[in-house]
């Protein structure tokens, strides 16, 4: 093997050698990039797809928002472990009847499914765009949730998105009133509202709470969270908090409820607050990705994370499970997940490069790792294109080259009977085989080098 090869190969290695099992590691899986798509497909700075066609989703404003509405349904059901509800409700409180739509993705605990926490946002607006109120919060519950949702908890975890804010918290009311009539046992609501402007680059937040229930100590969760992401932000406790978003009616209904968003304590809000003018060109896309891996590391703590490695390594010759003890499936990321027959044990070699994952279960815990893409087959010359065995048909000598990049190679030769007749270390580029004294028929050539075998039917006449 050249030092090419060697360089090549190692650097494969370690860029696959992949460990994300901390609420840590699971923190710094959240994308900027898929931030910035999400919040900008989802205020209408860019078009998307909702029901397979091509929309702009401008406005959502509860009598327009159907599509917003949708955009978030099918978001939520490309993830794995979530049950998604669309809630649909007509609702009278006072003299006006409200017709809404929330949309809610619960991932069940595997210890404690009655164990609740829920994080959410309101997705609806007052006017065009409407990036940070709340795009924002919406799309930071969508990625937070695209990330959990690969894991196992013990706790269940609820992503609600609601509709109707903007008129009178009308969604989270009916979801927060129906819950306290039918004892819901909610630990915990975080709230996130208007999430990325910061006008003086302070990284300033607020902390919104009041003195309800379990609200005190989900505050000094959320501030012993911060100091232990390391994240470069500083909180801004405001108590007696406002009422003036979705959280409100979990503390009226007696349930613990924080409010977190960008700093109104400190003046440091959107200046297009409820105007069309509320752009994406305002935020602070550094902040705002830091104030969604802050509230995914609350989450992942508060859910109680469960010790499943779905992480996988990956070498020249194949791809392993990090995780021992369990059952494995692998899975062709290439053909929609396939399910690739027979390969369930812990370390898969591939036939073909491609793009692979693994499903691991233990207990009653299941989670898929990421797909890995593993192009290594060709990589230091060992194929049927450079690698010769001629003549065919052979009446004496049969000749083998390989290429200088193959060091050592295993040869093994095989009769139609299953008969092994000949096994050798090729540890040179010119190998001769002497087939005169074996009876003339059909033969299997292996030549196998680091996990992987080229196949060659050779005829003796």
């Amino acid at each position: 093997m050249n030092k090419l090869t060697s360089l090549l190969i190692l650097t494969f290695f370690v860029s696959c050698t992949l460990s994300a099992q901390t609420v840590s590691d699971l923190m710094n899986f959240v994308s900027q990039d898929t931030l910035t798509k999400v919040i900008r497909e989802f205020s209408g700075e860019d078009p998307t797809v909702v029901n397979g066609s091509t929309v702009t989703i401008l406005n959502r404003e509860s009598a327009n928002n159907d599509v917003a509405a949708d955009y978030l349904k099918e978001r939520l059901s490309m993830f794995n472990n979530l049950t998604i509800n669309d809630q649909a409700y007509t609702v009278t409180y006072g003299s006006t009847t409200y017709n809404g739509r929330n949309i809610i993705a619960t991932q069940l605990g595997k210890t404690n499914p009655n164990d609740i926490y829920i994080i959410c946002a309101h997705y609806d607006s007052v006017d065009d765009f409407s990036v940070d109120d709340n795009a924002s919060g919406t799309a930071a519950v969508l990625e937070i949730a695209r990330v959990l949702s690969t894991q196992c908890f013990d706790n269940t975890i609820i992503y609600a998105l609601w509709d109707e804010e903007e008129d009178g918290l009308v969604g989270s009311r009916y979801y927060a009133n129906a819950a306290g009539v039918n004892g819901d046992n909610i630990l915990g609501v975080l709230n996130l509202d208007m999430m990325a402007y910061d006008g003086d680059g302070d990284n300033d937040f607020d902390i919104d709470v009041r003195n309800i229930a379990g609200s005190l100590t989900l505050k000094d969760d959320m501030l012993t969270a911060l100091t232990s992401s390391g994240l470069n932000l500083n909180a801004n406790v405001v108590n007696p908090g406002s009422g003036a978003s979705d959280h409100f009616w979990f503390w009226s209904n007696g349930f613990p409820a924080i409010f977190v968003g960008e700093s109104w304590f400190n003046n440091d809000e959107t200046p297009n607050y409820h105007t069309a003018n509320d752009r994406f060109a305002d935020l602070d896309m550094d902040y705002f990705t830091d104030l969604t891996k802050l509230s995914l590391y609350y989450m992942a703590t508060k859910g109680s994370l469960q010790a499943v490695d779905n992480t996988v390594t990956t070498t020249v010759s194949n791809i392993t499970a990090n995780q021992s003890g369990a059952t494995y499936q692998w899975l062709d990321c290439d053909n929609n997940m396939v399910i690739i027959p027979s390969e369930t044990g812990q370390t898969f070699t591939p036939s073909s490069n491609g793009n692979y994952a693994v499903e691991i279960t233990l207990g009653s815990c299941i989670e898929i790792s990421n797909c890995v893409n593993y192009n290594t087959l060709e990589l230091d010359g060992f194929t049927k294109k450079t690698v010769e065995v001629f003549p065919n048909p052979v009446t004496s000598i049969l000749n083998i080259r390989i290429p200088e990049t193959i060091s050592k190679a295993a040869l093994s030769i095989v009769s139609i009977e299953g008969k092994e007749v000949l096994k050798k270390t090729i540890d040179k580029q010119h190998y001769e085989v002497d087939f005169s004294q074996l009876a003339n028929g059909i033969y299997f050539v292996n030549i196998e080098n680091v996990g992987r075998t080229l196949f060659y039917k050779v005829v003796k006449e």
